[in-house]
Parts: C-alpha cells; structure tokens; sequence
C-alpha cells in the first residue's frame, strides 16, 4: 500500500531505445505511462499494456502521453481501439497529454481528441471528478 492510500502495482514493456509502456495500479485506476515513439515499431509493448490495464477491471485507465516524443497514425490507431475496448467493458478512458506536446498537437490536427477525454496534466486526468 503506497502512503496515499492506493494499492499499487507496477508492470511494463519496453522496446529498447525506442518506447517504454508501464502500468501502475491505483486503488479503481489504473495508470499506464508511455514514454518515447508510439509506432507501427513500437506498438506490441504499448499494446500490451494496454491490453492488461483494462483485463484488470479497473473503473478507470489513465493514460499518461506527456513523455511520448512522437507518435504516428499506427499509434493513434492503437488508442482508438483501447476507446473502443474500454468503452465495451464499461471503463472510463482518460488520456493525460500536454497541450503543447507532440500527441497534444495530433489530437488537435487529427480531431481525434473529440472522442477522448483528454485532460491537460497527469494529476487533472487522475483527479476524481
């Protein structure tokens, strides 16, 4: 149990160099962090994750995109269907991502941020309400 009250367990994937995808158990939460390239290279670690944040039967997967350096339509694409699967399994999807950062800037170019519910920080995507 972590000092704020929350269970927490870690689990991750990575592809060396390029993208670092990991899961972190909060209480009804569960936090996936992706850090690097979200490719067509890139996406079996991401989409692995992803995969085990929502087997787990959380109320709520936040999905932290801060430290992602690039992402193309494969990356997106893998986002859109995570929507869809949590949608199915009636899960709360949350996307963290900077205004000003490279997945911010797609979600604007792309419109896709219209389906998500995307927060402009970590702690806002997290908040209970």
């Amino acid at each position: 149990m972590s000092e704020d009250g929350y269970e927490t367990g870690r689990h991750g994937a990575t592809t060396p160099g390029r993208l670092t995808a990991r899961q972190e158990r909060r209480g009804r939460t569960v936090l996936v962090a992706l850090a690097g390239e979200l490719d067509l290279d890139t996406l079996a670690p991401a989409d692995e994750v992803l995969g085990q944040a929502l087997a787990a039967g959380p109320a709520r997967v936040v999905v932290d995109l801060a430290e992602v350096t690039f992402c193309d339509s494969s990356g997106l694409n893998l986002l859109l269907r995570t929507r869809l699967a949590a949608l199915e399994a009636n899960v709360e999807l949350r996307l963290a991502a900077t205004p000003g950062g490279q997945f911010g800037r797609l979600l604007e170019l792309t419109g896709a941020g219209a389906v998500f519910s995307v927060h402009g920080s970590l702690p806002d995507a997290l908040s209970e309400t």
